[in-house]
């Protein structure tokens, strides 16, 4: 089902009629002009989007509890994440780590933010050790010169 969209003038105006979409749709997507659009949701619909975040971080902590579970992950996870083929079997067990607590965080405290940011700076490295060149001018030794302190900028 694809999510209504209105403007925000239409919320102030006509909010018996958003109201309606909503409890239709369970969601409304609500354009602004001035600032970040944003998603008017029932109390129910983000409770069971929640349960869905909790329980999908549960499932992948149980999961790689165990050796077959963990090579299971980790044979599924090109299927979503392709770039992971370039990662080593040890960054791969990092990122999957890193993600199953990303997700914990979005269950359990209501963070979002962090599990993009996992999935982002572990796209780049893929990103990187993709490309032999930048590979190698990345980590190459840096000269033993000290050029002193930083500052803030």
């Amino acid at each position: 089902m694809s999510t209504p969209t209105v403007a925000f003038s239409e919320l102030s105006k006509n909010s018996r009629r958003v109201a309606e979409t909503l409890d239709r749709a369970h969601r409304v997507h609500i354009t602004r002009r001035d600032g970040e659009d944003l998603y008017l949701t029932t109390a129910r619909h983000d409770q069971q989007r929640e349960e869905t975040a909790d329980v999908t971080a549960r499932l992948l902590a149980a999961l790689v509890r165990s050796d077959a579970g963990e090579r299971a992950v980790q044979r599924a996870l090109p299927s979503v994440f392709p770039w992971v083929r370039h990662l080593s079997t040890e960054e791969l067990r990092q990122f999957v780590t890193d993600l199953i607590d990303a997700t914990h965080d979005v269950a359990q405290l209501d963070i979002h933010g962090e599990l993009h940011r996992v999935i982002v700076e572990w796209r780049a490295t893929a990103r990187i050790l993709a490309d032999p060149e930048l590979t190698a001018q990345l980590t190459r030794r840096l000269p033993d010169e000290d050029h002193g302190e930083v500052t803030a900028p």
